[in-house]
């Protein structure tokens, strides 16, 4: 009978009791457990488990470069930062709605920490999440478009929940690429939420994309369902090599 359980819970692909049963069994016959009791607590381990599962196979799909949480942001370092704003985001109440966040502010001043830590929470909480910085979203896509698979390369960047695009600003961006940019973002619009950081204030990035239509049209709708946290102070890193 013990094996044909092991079977039948391997064959109903219920994997963390295949190996637990045994132990939980033995547990529930030491405190003498009513029936009702040991069927929950075994469903309820398997569910605990199917959830852990599923939150590290969304973690590693989402390509985050490190893991940060928002325990270990030090909220003494910026200088100026909305900390009632940051952990209301931290419910995502803004992926039900679809909303953006934009973290703005100069190198070292934790943006990509906090952007980081707000898709790791999302992807423990069920959220497809995908991080990427905004040069490699343009030249995938630009390399996609030559193979010819824009739109399937284009659609990674559409499907998900909510699109982490790191770093903003940080390179100038030509004409194409910001069309390329201008596509994931409009694709994106009122479907799913944008994560974003960068070092230039919004009335600034007519310097990056060096088109003022192309980037009012970016901020049309990127800025409509938006928090915005801009964070100033002196980097973090800096300070830390000077110290």
């Amino acid at each position: 009978m013990q094996d044909k359980l092991i079977d039948n819970l391997a064959y109903l692909g219920l994997s963390h009791l295949k190996t637990e049963i045994h132990p939980m069994l033995e547990n529930a016959v030491r405190q003498n457990m009513p029936l009702v009791d040991f069927f929950h607590s075994v469903i309820n381990a398997e569910v605990t488990e199917k959830r852990r599962r599923s939150a590290e196979r969304r973690i590693s799909q989402a390509h985050f470069p490190q893991k940060k949480t928002l325990e270990s942001f030090d909220w003494g370092h910026p200088d100026k930062i909305n900390e009632e704003l940051v952990r209301y985001l931290f419910t995502l109440k803004f992926a039900e709605t679809h909303q953006n966040i934009a973290f703005l502010g100069l190198p070292g001043l934790g943006k990509s920490h906090l952007m980081t830590a707000i898709g790791l929470r999302a992807c423990a909480n069920s959220y497809s999440v995908l991080y990427e910085t905004a040069a490699n979203i343009i030249n995938h896509l630009q390399a996609a478009q030559a193979a010819g698979n824009f739109m399937r390369v284009l659609k990674s960047y559409t499907k998900v929940d909510i699109l982490c695009i790191d770093e903003i600003g940080y390179l100038p961006i030509d004409q194409h690429g910001a069309n390329m940019l201008f596509q994931v973002i409009s694709s994106r619009y009122e479907r799913g939420s944008i994560i974003l950081t960068s070092n230039k204030a919004f009335k600034n990035w007519s310097e990056i994309f060096n088109d003022s239509t192309i980037t009012s049209a970016i901020l049309d709708r990127l800025l409509h369902h938006c928090e915005v946290v801009t964070i100033e102070g002196r980097s973090y890193r800096m300070t830390a090599r000077r110290k």
